[in-house]
């Protein structure tokens, strides 16, 4: 970091990841900007995940609560930067990520950010395309009707405006991402930045299939806003 204070905090939550926690770690790594910090929030792994984090990362901290939206909480509570910038233990950030969320938090009037998502793992274009139609034009379209929905995997909020917002609703096994999303669009403007991108695992549309991932999702957004009851089985896929 290039101050006593870092300006953006990375926060990963993780639960037995030890075969995909470096991605993120790496990446942070290799950033051109220096001013970050990195915590990572275990939910009591037992592999590797903590041994391996804490060769890299400023703070490892254990969750106890069970679900993402406790860890990313308990992250944010530790956290020391302006900027909260959240991503996956599955998820590898592009190279200039943190200097390009420095850029445009610089902004006063912007609350939260996001980029593109795309395939970690070598995927055929049906993959990649479908990646290309949620993280981009689904979100940018989102955003453009005034109902930011940002997928947690690349999701940055500034700080101030997280702890107004009262952060990640527990209660929400899924959909706790677009649910925070599109409440913080009366804090400020929520952007989208092409060039803040990621790339994330596809580990999760190979074991349940492109019919059965967008079926599950799609359906969950019905649920969400009809009933703000989001679907709670979320099993781990390892």
């Amino acid at each position: 970091m290039e101050s006593g204070r870092p300006y953006i905090s990375v926060i990963i939550p993780a639960l037995n990841e030890e075969n995909y926690i470096m991605h993120p770690l790496k990446g942070l790594q290799a950033q051109l900007s220096g001013d970050f910090e990195i915590i990572v929030v275990d939910g009591k792994s037992s592999d590797g995940t903590m041994r391996m984090a804490k060769g890299i990362a400023n703070k490892v901290i254990e969750e106890a609560a069970s679900g993402v939206s406790a860890a990313r909480n308990a992250g944010a509570h530790e956290a020391s930067g302006d900027v909260l910038l959240f991503l996956d233990a599955d998820t590898r950030p592009g190279s200039g990520l943190i200097s390009v969320y420095s850029k445009a938090f610089k902004e006063s009037g912007i609350a939260a950010a996001t980029g593109p998502i795309m395939p970690l793992e070598k995927s055929a274009m049906p993959m990649r395309m479908g990646y290309f139609i949620v993280s981009v034009l689904f979100v940018r379209l989102s955003i453009l009707l005034g109902r930011p929905t940002i997928i947690g995997s690349n999701f940055a909020v500034r700080r101030s405006v997280f702890e107004k917002s009262g952060g990640f609703d527990k209660s929400m096994v899924t959909y706790e991402d677009w649910d925070l999303s599109q409440r913080l669009r009366k804090y400020g403007t929520v952007r989208y930045l092409g060039s803040a991108g990621v790339q994330t695992s596809t580990r999760r549309i190979k074991e349940w299939g492109i019919y059965g991932f967008f079926k599950f999702y799609m359906g969950n957004i019905v649920r969400y806003n009809l009933f703000k009851k989001p679907k709670a089985n979320y099993g781990p896929v390892r």
